[in-house]
C-alpha cells in the first residue's frame, strides 16, 4: 500500500469547556476510501474539520503527506484547502450567481490559474459526470443530484491528495445517492485521491475500504480496522 496521504494522530478538540474529540486517530492512503461513522455528537464533523485544517486541534498531529499541518497559520491552511484538499458537502454549497462550470473552476482561479484555462479544465470534468450541456446552468436550474455532481467536479478539479465528503447523500433520495456514491468512489480510485466520507448511512459505509467508528470523541478500536472484503463495492 502507498504511504499515507493523510494522518490524524491522537486528536483532541473542545469547544469551551465541552470536549468533543478525545484522542481520535485516522489514516487514509491515496486511492483509499474510508468511512467515518458514529452517533450524532460523537465528533465526526469536528474530526473532519481538524483533518482539513478548518479547525486547529487542541492536541495531536495532522499530517498531509510529509507535511505536518496542524501548526500552520490560518492563511497557510486556507491556501492548502484550495489546492491539496477537496470538499463535498451535504448541500453542495455552490455559488448561486455563477454558472456550473465557473463553480467548478473557482478553486483554480482562486489559486492563480487564468480564467480561460481554469474554465477549460473545469469543463473537461462535465462529460465524465453526466453533466454535458449543463455547463452554463446556474445551481437553481439544476436538480439536487446534478448540483452534487458539480460539487464533486469542484472537489476534484485541483487534483487533490484527499477529498472530504460530509454526508454527501444526506439531501438526496436513495437511488440518486447510491449513484452519486458510486461515481465519487470510482473517480477517487481513478485519480488516486484519498476519500474520507462522513456518513450516517450504513449502506454507504459498507461500500468503503474501511469504516472508522467514533464514540464519545474516540476512535472505537473494535471497528477502526474493519475492512470490507474486496474494497469498495
Amino acid at each position: 500500500m502507498s504511504p499515507p496521504a493523510l494522518r490524524g494522530i491522537r486528536l483532541t478538540h473542545g469547544f469551551g469547556a465541552t470536549p468533543v474529540l478525545r484522542g481520535a486517530d485516522l489514516v487514509v492512503h491515496r486511492g483509499e476510501v474510508v468511512a467515518v461513522t458514529g452517533p450524532s455528537g460523537s465528533g465526526k464533523s469536528t474530526l473532519l474539520h481538524c483533518l482539513a485544517g478548518i479547525l486547529r486541534p487542541d492536541d495531536g498531529e495532522v499530517w498531509l503527506g510529509a507535511d505536518r499541518i496542524d501548526g500552520w497559520s490560518e492563511a497557510r491552511r486556507t491556501a492548502l484547502r484550495g489546492s491539496r484538499l477537496g470538499f463535498v458537502f451535504q448541500f453542495g454549497q455552490l455559488l448561486p450567481e455563477l454558472p456550473a462550470v465557473e463553480n467548478v473552476a473557482l478553486p483554480l482561479m482562486l489559486g492563480g490559474v487564468r480564467r480561460g484555462d481554469a474554465v477549460a479544465r473545469a469543463a473537461a470534468w462535465f462529460p465524465a459526470l453526466g453533466l454535458d450541456g449543463l455547463e452554463q446552468r446556474r445551481p437553481g436550474q439544476l436538480s439536487g443530484g446534478q448540483e452534487q455532481r458539480v460539487a464533486i467536479a469542484r472537489a476534484l478539479v485541483t487534483d487533490p491528495e484527499v477529498v472530504f465528503a460530509d454526508e454527501p447523500t444526506g439531501a438526496l433520495d436513495t437511488e440518486t445517492g447510491r449513484v452519486l456514491v458510486d461515481l465519487l468512489i470510482g473517480l477517487a480510485a481513478r485519480t488516486g485521491t484519498g476519500l474520507v466520507i462522513v456518513t450516517h448511512d450504513a449502506d454507504v459505509a459498507a461500500r468503503c475500504h474501511r469504516v472508522i467508528v467514533l464514540r464519545d470523541g474516540r476512535t472505537d478500536p473494535a471497528a477502526v480496522h474493519a475492512v470490507v472484503t474486496g474494497g469498495p463495492r
